[in-house]
């Protein structure tokens, strides 16, 4: 999704994020109720920004990981070099269409071929199926319609999910095992581990949406790469609206284990590779900075520039370009009853011959 950069830019990020229907469908009357969201909810978020150092850290960490994996592949894979980074955000600069735009004017629409690798691990239709439903219409319009990705322009594969990669669940736990060590020795496999995802509503978990699954076989993962060393457990955070969402809620499991007499707690990011507002806000400051027990709730550190996670999504890209494949299997599974034209299109675009 990205994020703004300095809060005079939130107005125009949430502006963008509650006029999307496939992220958030408000029905007919999106184009109307959008603006009317967006302007009362900007001044209330623009505080929050200034709270974490007056913008989102979310490009600086994106390129950065995306420089350092072109690096990478550029020498462990020749064959496929010179290797380009780009990154591309829904809601803030560099917006989607002005980085397609970028690539064809650096050339690539002259059959160049081009990875959409996403940056959410987990698939959601709200996330990544809709960053590819945005690229479908933007190849339409800025390319031309056409039958086929081989005949012209550019080659479009994407790598839609990645769960529970080898590298990615490695990064995860040296992040956590770090943050244990800062522990006593007598409580430290009696610490929980809170796994904290972006919730969903249930509306979509109902249509078959396989982003709760995914997220849950990121979690097993990780505490095999930990021998199941401690307990814990999977919360859900930053619900919005009315709708029932996924549970339990992050904030309300850490005021009950607390209540419980469990206080040594690590909230663990594991749907969110970067620093960006629910991290550094919602959970450092809303929920540990607020509490009384800062010492021993905790949060393990975001994958950033770790290398273990750079290395990893150098060799997910690396494996995909030897694969042959499109996109994942799986990306042809639509959730049951799903009429959208735009998820026919985006699925046709990657799955044609894969």
């Amino acid at each position: 999704m990205g994020g703004p950069a300095t809060t005079d830019r939130v107005g125009d990020f949430l502006l963008r994020l509650f006029s999307d229907p496939d992220l958030i469908p408000l029905g007919r009357f999106q184009g109307y109720l959008a603006p009317i969201i967006s302007r009362l909810r900007t001044r209330k978020i623009q505080k929050q920004y200034q709270m974490i150092g007056g913008g989102s850290p979310i490009r600086m960490w994106s390129e950065y990981q995306a420089g350092e994996v072109c690096k990478i592949l550029d020498e462990t894979s020749p064959a496929t070099a010179p290797h380009k980074p780009y990154v591309a955000f829904r809601y803030a600069d560099p917006l989607m269409e002005d980085t397609y735009a970028r690539l064809l004017s650096d050339g690539f629409g002259e059959r160049g071929r081009a990875i959409a690798f996403s940056q959410y691990p987990q698939f959601s239709c709200s996330t990544t199926g809709s960053s590819l439903n945005e690229l479908g219409r933007l190849r339409d319009k800025l390319e031309g319609a056409r039958n086929s990705i081989n005949t012209q322009g550019i080659c479009w594969t994407t790598i839609d999910r990645w769960p529970t990669h080898p590298g990615f669940v490695k990064a995860i736990a040296n992040n956590i095992t770090k943050r244990l060590s800062a522990y006593p020795e007598d409580r430290r496999r009696s610490v929980t581990l809170l796994f904290s995802a972006h919730s969903q509503p249930m509306s979509a978990v109902n249509k078959g949406d396989s982003y709760s699954t995914e997220v849950a076989s990121s979690v097993h993962a990780v505490m095999q790469e930990l021998n199941f060393s401690n307990p814990y457990r999977i919360c859900w955070q930053s619900k919005v609206g009315l709708q029932h969402w996924l549970e339990p809620r992050t904030d309300e499991t850490v005021r009950q284990l607390i209540a419980k007499g469990k206080k040594d707690l690590i909230i663990i990011p594991v749907s969110f590779t970067s620093d960006h507002i629910e991290t550094l806000y919602e959970i450092d400051q809303e929920l540990i900075e607020e509490s009384d027990h800062g010492g021993s709730l905790t949060r393990a550190e975001s994958l950033n520039g770790s290398r273990l996670f750079i290395e990893a999504l150098a060799q997910i890209v690396r494996e995909h370009l030897r694969g042959g494949l499109k996109a994942s299997r799986q990306l042809e599974q639509k959730c049951l009853g799903c009429q959208k034209e735009s998820c026919s299109k985006s699925r046709d675009m990657f799955c044609q011959g894969a």
